[in-house]
């Protein structure tokens, strides 16, 4: 049997913690909550999110959040009656701007990163970023790291299936930047293009006055001389993924789907031979002290009469089964990570998770210990 664990245990003496997990099961909150709880125990945290809906920043009571780190306010804090010791920072990842950033960083000089930036063919790629925001969020995840102002960096990633690109975006970069074919665009001279492409881009020239070759030559050649600044950042931020400071956290429901993508995801961090922490089960129906099964009817009836007492009766036995699932799902879940894995159990809470004094409410059970985020009077 899996030993019941706290974050603030398996993630002792980190520096990065990613937390991956399926859509829909809290990972997100689950970020904040625990850079709340770590920032509350007197660590100077930054939680870094890529989720377009803004929970995170609605989550800290703040209206948005940008590609800097911004603290949030103490006041806040001492307004939800918590008490933080340390600093808490929050971010949202601009993807484009992170793009524009390493132009800026590895030109050769200013005209080189003023020609790119204004290259045509460049703000088209940079502007379609879906593809390049794992990379982009690899990039941040790098840049903080390497600027050595926190203690701790928390990274909420995009979903499962979608955050083992995450994990595959540096090494993709550098190996399409090996390629023969973008090598064929940055050989002087290079050609890949056949005459019939050659005269579409001409006849477009004429009619729209722009000139598609020239852009594309501007842009591989000035991409050719910033290659090697590419290459050698993303295999640092690849070494930084599989680094002992480095931990992976999976964040799950007890739904079998989700505890399935884990499973999954787990399965992809042991091939990569990267750091796996443990698991925070999400959501959890627990059960009551007596796991018999058999609620007290007669009590109820007695108490509640016959009626409204059949209808707590039948609403406790859901409660039960589904208590009963997740207490099995997380089982499998255990014996399928070979049963040494450290789980740490979230139940559902009364209310959702939307404001600074819910992520204390949670933080009550990811570091378990009796409200330690409260202000004492």
């Amino acid at each position: 049997m899996a030993m019941t664990e706290t974050v603030e245990r398996i993630v002792k003496g980190k520096r990065v913690l990613i937390c991956a997990g399926s859509g829909g099961v809290g990972k997100t909150t689950a970020s904040a909550a625990i850079a709340l709880g770590l920032a509350a125990r007197g660590q100077r945290v930054v939680v870094l999110t890529i989720d377009p809906a803004r929970r995170l920043a609605q989550s800290l009571g703040l209206e948005e959040l940008g590609n800097e780190a911004r603290r949030v306010e103490p006041e806040r804090f001492t307004a939800a009656g918590v008490e933080v010791r340390g600093e808490l920072w929050a971010m949202m990842l601009d993807a484009k701007r992170t793009f524009d950033e390493l132009v800026e960083r590895y030109a050769s000089d200013d005209a080189a990163r003023d020609r790119l930036l204004e290259n045509r063919i460049y703000q088209e790629v940079s502007n379609a970023v879906s593809g390049s925001q794992e990379y982009m969020a690899m990039e941040k995840l790098g840049e903080l790291h390497a600027e050595g102002e926190f203690d701790v960096l928390v990274l909420d990633t995009p979903p499962t299936r979608n955050a083992l690109d995450f994990l595959d975006a540096p090494t993709r970069l550098a190996k399409f930047i090996d390629s023969r074919a973008l090598g064929v665009f940055l050989r002087p001279g290079g050609r890949l293009l056949g005459r019939g492409s050659s005269l579409l881009f001409m006849a477009m020239k004429r009619i729209t006055g722009v000139d598609v070759m020239e852009d594309i030559s501007e842009f591989f050649g000035a991409f050719g001389d910033m290659a090697q600044g590419f290459r050698d950042r993303a295999r640092r931020v690849n070494a930084l993924l599989e680094a002992p400071e480095t931990a992976f956290l999976l964040v799950t429901s007890p739904a079998p789907d989700a505890v399935d993508e884990a499973l999954y995801f787990r399965q992809r961090l042991k091939e990569r031979d990267m750091p796996f922490a443990g698991v925070v089960v999400n959501r959890m129906n627990l059960l009551p002290g007596d796991e018999s099964g058999e609620p007290p009817r007669t009590a109820l009836d007695e108490l509640l009469g016959e009626e409204l007492g059949g209808k707590v009766a039948r609403n406790l036995e859901d409660v039960h089964r589904l208590a009963v699932r997740d207490r099995d799902s997380v089982g499998r879940l255990s014996r399928e990570l070979g049963g040494r894995a450290s789980i740490v159990r979230v139940p559902h809470l009364d209310d959702d998770v939307h404001d600074i004094g819910g992520l204390a409410e949670m933080d009550q059970h990811l570091f378990e210990t009796d409200a330690p985020l409260r202000a004492t009077a």
